[in-house]
């Protein structure tokens, strides 16, 4: 991180400042304005569209990228941590840039639409390029164009929250958020499960399921006309390359909460990355994650029941008693728990399931709370979060693309012939998680 040298807010017209000081649920009103809570017609679309995009985006990472990778490199499954990590590095260097781009978009449809809408067909397209892909390379490229769209859509919905949403509705709208980012991924999981064995289906239903979720929003999500919006600057080399960092002294809390949801996220990636293929050597003798495509139905149904909770829970509970940090303490706590169950659970299916669960919950509240956290810390809310979401994006980005890559070696530690060391991965992720809670808990004041 660096010195940062934030870009002049954006200026409207005369009839656009007019216009916001006269709804309040605008995107960027006047700094100053008391916004008003946004009607249950907004939330409910946004919570559609977020559901589709995860479901679309986590469904390859968490079983369908695994099965296409054993068909291409059967004695090399290992790259799938490359092609993941490689997909999320270039996420990293597009989310910021995207996000001030679209900060800056002058459109008769609004700010954020038009990119909703782009790359959910951008992501829907790298979908179809894995399920056809000949070889290792080819899925590569589609899955960089897959992570791209989804996770651009889903940013587009988030700055949309940035935008609008006044603080009374931050804990709960974050809850039900981080309820359907932790459903909708096993949502999507089980449906592709469905599909073992027919490569388009098992990728194209979920991304279809995506598709819809977040054309629904486009189409009847209204956003104001920006075509009027005049800037004080151009943008140029300079000021795109400041879009990437910030000055963590100038904005401490978010500084730390950034850091957090970095080795939160590192933690959970290392335990989630290999999944499938864990949970195939504890429980088949096999190894081959097409034989546990029951299994993975069973474990995604509790996890839906189990994360949900903890989404719901913690966003409900943490914006009914005004506090954020205890819970994505305790959340931490608890995926440290879980990650050491399933490291020790040999190939007992209880035990298994119990650290699944543990974990699924403490990944729900963790979701909840810390998105609302990240809009209470968020600099420069009302003229800049596009550009700042996509900074705080990096903590997700960064922790794909490094603990993938880095997981890599880490399976192959003591162990021989085709075993890998599955394990090790969940102690690190317990590690990891505890002390982004801790962190959180001791260095964001701000925050109660």
């Amino acid at each position: 991180m660096m010195s940062d040298s934030p870009l002049a807010p954006p200026v409207p017209g005369a009839p656009a400042q007019e216009a916001l000081a006269a709804d309040p649920q605008a995107e960027n009103p006047p700094t100053g304005t008391v916004r008003t809570p946004m009607p249950p017609r907004y939330v409910v679309f946004m919570l559609l569209g977020m559901f589709g995009a995860y479901a679309a985006l986590v469904a390859p990472i968490g079983l369908t990228l695994s099965l296409r990778i054993q068909e291409l490199a059967p004695s090399n499954v290992e790259v799938l941590g490359f092609v993941i990590g490689i997909g999320a590095i270039v996420t990293t260097v597009v989310g910021p840039l995207a996000g001030l781009w679209s900060d800056r978009t002058r459109s008769r449809f609004g700010r954020r639409r038009p990119f909703a809408f782009g790359t959910a067909l951008l992501g829907f397209a790298g979908l179809v390029v894995i399920a056809q892909a000949p070889d290792v390379p080819t899925l590569l490229v589609g899955w960089i164009i897959t992570s791209v769209g989804w996770s651009g859509s889903m940013n587009s919905l988030i700055q949309s929250q940035a935008d609008r949403l006044p603080e009374s509705q931050y804990g709960r709208v974050a809850g039900m958020s981080g309820f359907i980012q932790m459903v909708a991924p096993v949502a999507g999981i089980a449906l592709a499960s469905a599909f073992i064995g027919d490569n388009y289906l098992v990728f194209l239903v979920p991304g279809a399921v995506g598709l819809v979720g977040m054309m629904a929003w486009v189409l009847f999500v209204k956003e104001r006309d920006s075509r009027d919006a005049v800037f004080e600057d151009n943008l140029n080399a300079g000021k795109l390359l400041s879009s990437f960092v910030f000055n963590p002294r100038r904005y401490p809390d978010f500084a730390w909460n950034w850091l957090a949801r970095l080795l939160f996220m590192t933690g959970v990636t290392f335990a989630t990355t290999f999944s499938s293929l864990f949970f195939a050597s504890r429980l088949t003798a096999s190894g081959q994650v097409a034989d546990i495509g029951n299994v993975i139905i069973v474990f995604s149904t509790i996890s839906i029941a189990v994360t949900g909770v903890g989404a719901l829970l913690g966003g409900f509970l943490s914006d009914k008693l005004k506090r954020l940090r205890v819970f994505v303490l305790w959340s931490g706590i608890a995926y440290t728990a879980g990650s050491i169950t399933l490291a020790f659970g040999g190939s007992d299916f209880v035990v298994l399931l119990l650290g699944s669960c543990l974990s699924g919950l403490a990944l729900g509240v963790f979701s909840s709370v810390d998105q609302a956290l990240v809009l209470m810390v968020l600099p420069e809310k009302d003229v800049n979060a596009g550009r700042f979401l996509g900074i705080n994006g990096y903590s997700t980005s960064i922790a794909q693309a490094v603990a993938p890559l880095l997981a890599v070696p880490l399976v192959l530690i003591g162990v021989s012939g085709g075993e890998k060391n599955y394990g090790l991965l969940l102690l690190v992720a317990a590690g990891l998680t505890i002390v982004a809670g801790i962190i959180v808990q001791w260095k964001v004041k701000s925050v109660r």
